[in-house]
């Protein structure tokens, strides 16, 4: 059985929260429980778990991820899909308020590939060595770790 993992990423590209599900799982859906897994600690008080900022692509424009965030009060820069502006558009004034996204902030979007990317140097992440998803999901952990790790040490 194949998996397919599901990461927030934080814009210093270090994970911030895996979900793992089968490989036919599609992104949208998946979402909420990756923000929701999201925890950040600081130096002191509790963890983080509430990102001030969501910049993700279109897969992500669902009305539905639109309204989680905005119930739990963040940000959301997601640009709306054409399909959907030209429905909006065609209903008038009933179709709504069209959507905007902050342009500088979106082009930090692709934080998420690059910190794949990061994952994707250990090989054994790379080729999917792991049989287990149990195993697999600890050499996430591991590896996202190791990321954190050598993003607080100054370089030499």
């Amino acid at each position: 059985m194949t998996t397919k993992t599901h990461l927030a990423a934080d814009r210093r590209c270090r994970p911030l929260s895996f979900v793992l599900t089968p490989g036919q799982s599609a992104d949208n859906p998946q979402f909420t429980a990756v923000v929701d897994k999201i925890k950040v600690r600081g130096p002191v008080g509790r963890p983080r778990t509430r990102p001030g900022t969501v910049a993700a692509d279109k897969a992500y424009s669902a009305r539905g991820t639109r309204t989680y965030l905005r119930r739990r009060k963040i940000r959301a820069v997601i640009p709306e899909k054409a399909d959907r502006a030209a429905n909006r558009k065609k209903k008038g004034g009933r179709g709504g308020r069209p959507v905007s996204h902050d342009a500088d902030l979106y082009r930090d979007h692709n934080t998420v590939e690059r910190a794949i990317n990061k994952i994707k140097d250990w090989r054994g992440l790379a080729t999917r060595y792991d049989k287990t998803p149990t195993s697999y999901e600890a050499g996430l952990h591991l590896r996202g770790s190791l990321i954190w790790l050598r993003s607080l040490t100054p370089a030499p």
